[in-house]
């Protein structure tokens, strides 16, 4: 799956020129060009799910076994792009992430970060017998890291959100400034629950 995602991207950005995408117009358009890309997003998406749903026999084993499906298939889409086109050049090149339901901006090490996240407690929800209580921290925690899925969309998003207000088109903005400390806060709220499950595997 990374190595098609990969090839596609490739394929579509030589098309319109854009391989590496942080420059002038950085997603042109091209007739049916972006409304095809967003269906194709979404198709990864469902098939990321398909593999959880296929993999595990619980439902929080198969949100896990998506968790580390998704991680997997992002750091190998970035491994494989580069040798395909030398792009990223460094971990700090921007990427447009995502498309829906605005376009993601971020340095590749934003992602890549969220990923390594997605696999370590994918694999300790699926790969362990340990589960957390249902308590009041465990429902904290949880609220925590859901906050911080919030505060990371919101900076991902926050220069292409920026251009909707001002009535811009957010397909033709480039970001100016990555917001790290809103991004480490935001990483280390989603991994409230990730410490707390590595907690109760030491423990056991």
């Amino acid at each position: 799956m990374a190595w098609l995602e990969s090839a596609t991207v490739y394929y579509l950005r030589v098309l319109v020129d854009r391989v590496e995408p942080y420059q002038p117009n950085p997603m042109p358009m091209i007739g049916v060009l972006g409304r095809v890309e967003l269906v194709r997003e979404a198709a990864t998406l469902f098939m990321l799910f398909a593999v959880g749903m296929l993999a595990g026999r619980t439902r929080i084993a198969r949100v896990g076994y998506m968790a580390i499906a998704f991680g997997v298939w992002d750091i190998c889409y970035y491994v494989f792009l580069k040798m395909i086109s030398g792009w990223p050049k460094s971990l700090f090149d921007w990427d447009v992430l995502f498309l829906l339901p605005l376009p993601w901006w971020g340095p590749v090490l934003a992602p890549v970060c969220i990923a390594v996240l997605m696999i370590v407690w994918g694999t300790v929800t699926t790969q362990t017998e340990v589960r957390s209580p249902a308590t009041t921290m465990t429902t904290l925690l949880w609220r925590l890291s859901w906050l911080g899925i919030a505060v990371a969309l919101y900076v991902f998003m926050a220069d292409s959100l920026h251009a909707v207000r001002q009535g811009l088109d957010v397909t033709s903005q480039l970001p100016t400034a990555f917001n790290w400390p809103g991004f480490a806060a935001a990483l280390t709220l989603m991994a409230a629950p990730v410490a707390n499950s590595f907690k109760l595997v030491l423990s056991h």
